[in-house]
């Protein structure tokens, strides 16, 4: 695509495809002299190989961005460095060399903290153009949320700040490029609205369970990725309770459980 092509970034996708990860996981490499690596992927000889080639050709490793630690995203991180040097790795949380903060930079890239998935995750914005938004927003469907303290209400805040951007494109970490950031961060933020709205309308005919709710407000969920829906369930009912509307005697998913993405 020609807006990749003249901001210098390029794609490798990991062959891990699956419900949740969808085609794949994203690996995006920045610019070049030295070149910034978002998102590693997963530890696959293959990936790691086709990773370090492009960031080879491109004049070697400035740093790796990583948009937040589960697996998927993160594991190819150490390999990858003692592939190519230890450059800094950035991220939101861990044992890195980068601490990075909203409002931060790492290399070319500015940091917006999008907590919800998880509650270290980041989002990077380059050139006030292109997002490399991870799991906070997917080339298709959407993402559970984990029910982290005020996680749903962070998560719809950090949409609308990554809306303000006015972005051009967005580089998921999963799925195909996003070419009307706008439409899909309103998509987004709707499907979480309508959710609520169906929570409601559950818990004021009655319902108090967590197989009574789900049925409700997620009819549409296949049963693999049941256990991702309970889980955001979770974090709506957290919402709900902050704000002083959640019902007594309501059911809540057990948390952690162990969704992937």
């Amino acid at each position: 695509m020609e807006l990749l092509a003249s901001h210098d970034v390029a794609l490798v996708r990991a062959d891990n495809p699956g419900p949740f990860s969808l085609t794949g996981t994203n690996t995006w490499i920045v610019g070049r002299d030295p070149a910034w690596v978002v998102d590693p992927g997963p530890a696959l000889d293959a990936h790691v190989a086709a990773v370090a080639q492009e960031v080879e050709r491109r004049g070697g490793l400035g740093g790796i961005a990583l948009t937040h630690d589960h697996p998927d995203h993160a594991d190819a991180i150490p390999v990858l460095r003692e592939r190519l040097g230890a450059a800094p790795v950035a991220a939101a949380r861990g044992a890195v060399e980068l601490l990075l903060v909203d409002g931060d930079r790492a290399g070319p890239l500015t940091v917006l903290a999008t907590p919800g998935h998880a509650p270290d995750h980041l989002a990077y914005v380059l050139d006030r153009t292109i997002g490399f938004t991870g799991d906070a927003v997917l080339g298709t469907g959407s993402v559970f949320i984990a029910p982290d303290p005020h996680a749903l209400a962070d998560y719809l805040v950090g949409l609308a700040r990554l809306r303000a951007y006015g972005l051009a494109l967005i580089c998921p970490g999963h799925g195909p490029l996003v070419q009307d950031p706008a439409a899909k961060i309103d998509e987004y933020i709707d499907h979480r609205i309508q959710r609520e709205r169906l929570l409601l309308v559950a818990l004021a005919d009655g319902q108090r369970s967590v197989d009574g709710l789900l049925a409700a407000a997620w009819p549409d969920v296949p049963d693999v990725l049941r256990s991702a829906a309970a889980v955001t369930l979770a974090a709506h009912l957290d919402k709900l309770a902050d704000e002083g509307r959640l019902p007594w005697g309501v059911e809540r998913p057990a948390w952690p459980v162990s969704p992937r993405g």
